[in-house]
């Protein structure tokens, strides 16, 4: 009979002199709670890319931007990214900055402008923003935006995919009406709806996806362009709530995976044993 044991392992496979080197970080508590997960994190040391309209630097409820570019495509209509000065063309974007800055102050933000002046842009756009964002190996990537385009899917689960295994945290707001766009109805994301109450650390984590969390999104007071504020309810207001939070954990946490991040929401979310009720 042939020696099994003289076979070489599959690939991917774990050699046994290579088990040494994938020792587990130190072990979580009995009882995951907000206070290990994030209290007294500010966001220092986590870099947070906001895919959106711009940001404004400088406002106010905003501060400064780490870095600005844009994606435009070229003459044969591939995307390139080129450093931006022109900020927010819309508002969106600074809406959602503001947020995070709100709740995860020391956290770099990086503006990826993928949209434009009305607040729509185009799938190649949003495609070459985010495998840009990814190729940066930003900690978090902030998605309040989403599309129903069938033929980017394929290529767009590709690159969520590639994110969720280098340990680059994308949360994705759900569309705010009943059609069916993606990246948010991904696995390898953390998609977002919004519930009405107003405390910015508040979230639910829904036992019935493909919205997995909700956060605060109605009547949001937030950050617009031109140094103004203005009150809007949606779930991209929603999504930065949680981007933000997870921030503040990576903060913390640094070395965390995708999947252990969002199980670290699932036991600290105020309807889970842990969550800590009221807050």
């Amino acid at each position: 009979m042939p020696d099994a044991s003289a076979e070489p392992l599959p690939s991917y496979s774990l050699p046994a002199e290579r088990v040494g080197e994938i020792a587990m970080p130190p072990s979580w508590p009995y009882e995951v709670t907000p206070e290990w997960a994030w209290g007294g994190a500010t966001g220092a040391g986590v870099r947070v890319a906001v895919l959106d309209s711009g940001i404004e630097a400088g406002h106010p409820r905003v501060g400064g931007v780490a870095r600005a570019v844009a994606v435009e495509t070229d003459e044969e209509g591939y995307p390139r990214v080129v450093d931006d000065s022109e900020g927010d063309v819309f508002g969106h974007g600074t809406a959602c900055a503001g947020i995070i800055r709100s709740i995860a102050p020391e956290a770099e933000l990086i503006s990826v402008r993928v949209l434009g002046p009305e607040n729509r842009g185009s799938g190649v756009v949003l495609l070459g923003g985010l495998d840009w964002a990814l190729g940066e190996g930003f900690e978090v990537v902030n998605l309040s935006l989403s599309t129903s385009k069938a033929e980017l899917l394929e290529i767009l689960r590709q690159l969520t995919d590639s994110a969720y295994f280098q340990r680059t945290t994308i949360v994705a707001s759900a569309h705010n009406m009943a059609v069916e766009s993606y990246p948010w109805r991904f696995a390898s994301v953390i998609s977002v709806g919004s519930h009405e109450e107003p405390d910015p650390l508040r979230f639910y984590c829904n036992p019935a996806p493909p919205v997995e969390f909700y956060a605060p999104g109605l009547e949001i007071d937030v950050a617009w362009k031109g140094g103004e504020s203005l009150r809007c309810s949606g779930n991209s207001f929603a999504t930065a709530h949680i981007t933000a939070i997870c921030a503040l954990i990576r903060s913390k946490h640094p070395e965390l995976t995708a999947f252990e991040l969002k199980s670290v929401l699932r036991l600290t979310a105020a309807n889970a044993a842990g969550g800590g009720g009221e807050r």
